[in-house]
């Protein structure tokens, strides 16, 4: 197996330069990644190295999440600011049963510190949702309420207002036992609050029944 997945890799070699690269197997330190990897890059020349850190970085998240069906890495440059020079964003989309787990990390200078803090928000996103899956989330009864006050339905996530007039983000992996879509507006909810990149966010949201 590990002979048969090197010679894949060396006959990959010619598509190296491009842009854009689907890898279903990859081998780093001897270990056979499972998970189906594609990297696409945009507007910004990726070393080979910097390539090989995603690989590796992607064949770890399976020893925290044996479920992960696909996995995209995008690295683009959107924009480029005249005095901080170029700024490399990392986006991650991982396909797992019951939905999609996004990363996306505000955009930094060193592509390596960029990819290094992508990876780190992409394990906790599958700690969280092996948790989840688990049941290993409880929420006591005396659990903060609040009420659905904003749905993105195409997009997967929404907001909470809390009684005090807080505005709490959630994603759709957050609400248990795949119940995101039938939420509504005003939907009553108990939820754990945490605190994420851009601010306070729902890690579990449970819908209080009527």
């Amino acid at each position: 197996m590990l002979r048969y997945a090197k010679g894949i890799l060396r006959g990959l070699g010619r598509d190296l330069k491009s842009n854009h690269i689907k890898i279903n197997s990859c081998i780093q330190g001897g270990t056979v990644m499972r998970l189906p990897l594609q990297i696409t890059v945009r507007n910004v020349s990726l070393s080979e190295v910097a390539k090989d850190d995603i690989r590796e970085k992607a064949a770890k998240l399976d020893t925290f999440c044996d479920r992960i069906m696909s996995c995209r890495v995008v690295v683009e440059a959107p924009h480029r600011h005249h005095h901080q020079g170029l700024l490399y964003n990392v986006r991650i989309d991982m396909t797992v049963p019951g939905g999609e787990l996004v990363v996306k990390r505000e955009p930094h200078e060193d592509v390596y510190v960029a990819i290094r803090d992508a990876f780190d928000a992409a394990r906790r996103q599958l700690q969280d949702y092996v948790r989840r899956q688990r049941g290993d989330v409880k929420i006591h009864e005396g659990a903060p309420h609040a009420r659905v006050n904003k749905l993105f339905s195409e997009e997967g996530f929404g907001f909470l207002e809390t009684p005090d007039g807080r505005e709490i983000y959630f994603h759709r992996n957050s609400v248990l036992n795949a119940g995101f879509d039938r939420l509504e507006i005003g939907t009553l909810v108990r939820f754990a609050e945490e605190e994420g990149e851009q601010g306070s966010q729902a890690s579990t949201v449970i819908p209080v029944k009527a």
